[in-house]
């Protein structure tokens, strides 16, 4: 087990949530993403059982490393419940703002994220006080064109969103849309290498100090992806179908049919690969049940993790 700073605490979120890290310090509480909406309950519990630790905390920032409905659907929830301010990468302040959902990734990826009005920007190369330390905000496109990741260069401590995992990195969803992934998550892998962190703490599994490992292992997985278009086109499938699945669980078949045909990132899968929707579904859910992701009942579809 990593050994953190006593004022930093993570929490591992299961998936449709991303991790929750907690930053104690200088009389407040600090937090870095908020969480899928469908877990708000459960992420209400987390911050009080946190302010209970210490009745001197005054909730403060709340910052969003990307604006993937698994980072900021707890936002309006955690701002009415406790006041947190917002904080989100500049370039989609006016985006949120207006909820422009034509913009943001929501509809794109076929998702839900309530809406939230934001406080304060996110500027690459600045710094921004969290707890008793200070973190430099570091652009981190590829999974996200906007996303950010967090870096202490006292401690060592990097927060890599979803970035850099110990197993991989998210889903290039960018370069489907026309916005670039490949090259931009490889110039972030480089960024990495050369901070050097001590420890990292990713967007979802546990912080991990083998840094270098799970570099040579994101190279590795980035190289596979971008030697082939159409692998990269069905990794982004599987990864949006199984998003949903653990979001609905349980789902006639029809009805997950009925949901890809509205989500443009699947018909631009649809296009890469050259396949009919009936095929791309079919492909896909095949895909996922043979992966053990998944599995059929009759006319049902069950997630299986």
């Amino acid at each position: 087990m990593v050994k953190l700073p006593k004022d930093i605490h993570v929490v591992e979120r299961g998936w449709l949530s991303a991790n929750q890290i907690f930053h104690k310090g200088n009389g407040r509480l600090d937090i870095v993403d908020s969480g899928f909406y469908s877990h708000i309950p459960q992420t209400i519990s987390l911050v009080k059982h946190q302010l209970s630790t210490d009745n001197n905390l005054k909730p403060e920032k709340l910052i969003n490393t990307h604006l993937h409905s698994d980072h900021c659907g707890g936002n309006t929830a955690l701002a009415n419940e406790f006041g947190f301010e917002i904080y989100i990468p500049s370039s989609q302040l006016d985006s949120v703002r207006n909820w422009d959902e034509d913009k943001l990734s929501y509809k794109e990826l076929g998702q839900h994220c309530p809406s939230f009005k934001p406080d304060h920007p996110l500027e690459p190369n600045e710094t921004i006080a969290l707890g008793s330390r200070e973190w430099k905000i570091l652009g981190a496109p590829g999974h996200d064109p906007h996303s950010i990741m967090l870096f202490d260069k006292d401690s060592g401590i990097l927060i890599s969103a979803d970035a850099l995992w110990e197993k991989g990195f998210g889903a290039l969803f960018p370069e489907l849309a026309g916005e670039g992934g490949f090259e931009e998550a490889r110039a972030c892998l480089d960024l990495i290498k050369e901070i050097q962190p001590s420890i990292v703490i990713p967007g979802h599994g546990k912080p991990f100090t083998e840094v270098n490992p799970a570099l040579d292992y994101a190279y590795s997985r980035l190289d596979y992806l971008e030697s082939d278009i159409e692998r990269n086109a069905l990794h982004v499938a599987k990864v949006l179908f199984k998003f949903k699945m653990l979001e609905l669980q349980t789902t006639q078949r029809d009805q997950l049919f009925d949901w890809m045909k509205q989500a443009p990132m699947l018909s631009k899968v649809q296009l890469t690969l050259q396949l009919s929707e009936s095929e791309l579904f079919d492909k896909t859910i095949n895909a996922l049940i043979k992966a053990q992701a998944l599995k059929a009942e009759g006319g049902l579809l069950i997630d299986f993790d």
